[in-house]
C-alpha cells in the first residue's frame, strides 16, 4: 500500500463505523458540496478541497510521497518533536520509517477540528434531543473550540517533519468511529445492567486493564456503582466534547447513562446536576482502542507497526492467529 491508499483505508473504515450511517455520510458531503459550489471565487481559493471528498476535516495526510510504499509505520497519539525525530533516527539507523500517523490533529486538521464537530447534531437528534437544541448548542460550543484553536501554533510539528523529510497524518475523528462502534457493540453483546458491571465489562478489554495499570483506567464519576444504566448514550466520537448544557436535554430525551471517552469538571457538574449517570472510559486507552482497530488492518496488509506517543498497542490480529 502507498501512502495515499493507507489514508483512504483509514477513511473507509471511518465511514463504516460512522453513527451517522454511510447515507449519513454522504448526504453531509452533498451538503459541503452544494456549499462549495455557491462560494465566490475568493472563497473558494481559501477553501480545502479535501473536505469535498473526506468528511473528517480533521484527519489528513499532512506530508506524503503519496506513491511510496508503506512497509513500516510509526503510530502515536500525540505526535511531538521527539515521535518525529525518533522517525529520523530510525531511517539513519536502516529502521526506516515509511510513515508517522498520529491520532490527535495538528496543522489544518487541528484547525479544522471545530468544524468536525457538525457530526454531533445526528448523534444527539438519534436519541430525542430536539435537532433545533441540538443545532443551537453545537454553534456555541464550535464557536468557542474555533476560538481556542485560533492562536495555536498547529503547523510546527508539520515545519519539523518537512524538514527531515518524515511523511505524516492523522486519524482523529476516522478512529473514534471506531471505538464507538466496538464498544456499543460490546454493549449490546453483554448487556451490562449496571454502572458497576459496566465498568467490568471495559475492563475485560486490554486497552482499559493496562490504563488501570497506570492509574487512568474506567471509573464513575457521576452516580454509583449499584446504578441501573437505563437508556445510554456512548459519547466517544465527533471531534470533541459537547456544549454542557447538552446534559439536560440528555436527561428530557430519557438517557439515564452517558459513556464518555474524557470530560471537563465543569461538564461533569452540569451532568451531575442533571442526575445523570456518568462513566469516563479513559482518554488515552479510547483513543488507543480506535487506534489499534485501524493499525490492525494495516498489520494484516504486513505493514509493521511501531508504537510510540502513549499509544497502548494491542494487536488483535495476534490473537486471531
Amino acid at each position: 500500500m502507498n501512502i495515499k491508499e493507507v489514508f483512504a483505508l483509514a477513511v473507509k473504515c471511518g465511514v463504516a463505523a460512522d453513527p451517522r450511517g454511510v447515507a449519513g455520510v454522504k448526504k453531509h458531503l452533498i451538503h459541503v458540496n452544494k456549499g462549495y459550489e455557491k462560494m465566490s471565487k475568493e472563497d473558494k481559493e481559501f477553501f480545502d478541497k479535501e473536505h469535498l471528498s473526506n468528511p473528517y476535516p480533521d484527519s489528513l495526510i499532512h506530508l506524503a510521497e503519496e506513491k511510496r510504499e508503506v512497509k513500516r509505520v510509526l503510530a502515536g497519539i500525540d505526535i511531538g518533536a521527539g515521535e518525529v525525530l525518533l522517525a529520523s533516527q530510525l531511517n539513519e539507523r536502516g529502521k526506516e520509517v515509511d510513515l508517522i500517523i498520529a491520532h490527535h490533529p495538528m496543522g489544518r486538521s487541528m484547525a479544522a477540528l471545530h468544524t468536525a464537530m457538525e457530526m454531533q447534531v445526528e448523534i444527539f437528534t438519534q436519541v430525542g434531543v430536539p435537532v433545533h437544541l441540538a443545532e443551537k448548542f453545537l454553534e456555541d460550543r464550535m464557536r468557542e473550540v474555533g476560538h481556542s484553536i485560533h492562536p495555536v501554533n498547529n503547523f510546527q510539528i508539520i515545519d519539523l517533519a518537512k524538514a527531515l523529510g518524515v511523511n505524516l497524518m492523522n486519524v482523529h475523528t476516522v478512529t473514534d468511529n471506531l471505538v464507538e462502534k466496538f464498544l456499543l457493540n460490546m454493549i449490546k453483546r453483554t448487556k451490562p445492567e449496571t454502572l458497576g458491571d459496566l465498568v467490568d465489562e471495559l475492563l475485560k478489554i486490554e486497552e482499559y486493564r493496562e490504563a488501570r495499570r497506570r492509574v487512568a483506567g474506567p471509573k464513575i464519576v457521576s452516580g454509583q456503582s449499584k446504578n441501573r444504566i437505563g437508556k445510554m448514550i456512548c459519547e466517544m466520537t465527533g471531534g470533541t466534547n459537547p456544549s454542557n448544557f447538552m446534559y439536560q436535554e440528555l436527561v428530557r430525551a430519557g438517557i439515564s447513562t452517558v459513556l464518555s471517552m474524557h470530560m471537563k469538571d465543569e461538564a461533569v457538574r452540569k451532568a451531575d446536576d442533571s442526575r445523570l449517570n456518568i462513566v469516563i472510559a479513559g482518554h488515552i486507552s479510547s483513543d488507543s482502542l480506535g487506534m489499534n482497530l485501524f493499525l490492525d488492518e494495516l498489520e494484516k496488509r504486513g505493514i509493521e507497526i511501531i508504537p510510540c506517543g502513549g499509544l497502548i498497542r494491542v494487536s488483535r490480529v495476534k490473537k486471531q492467529k
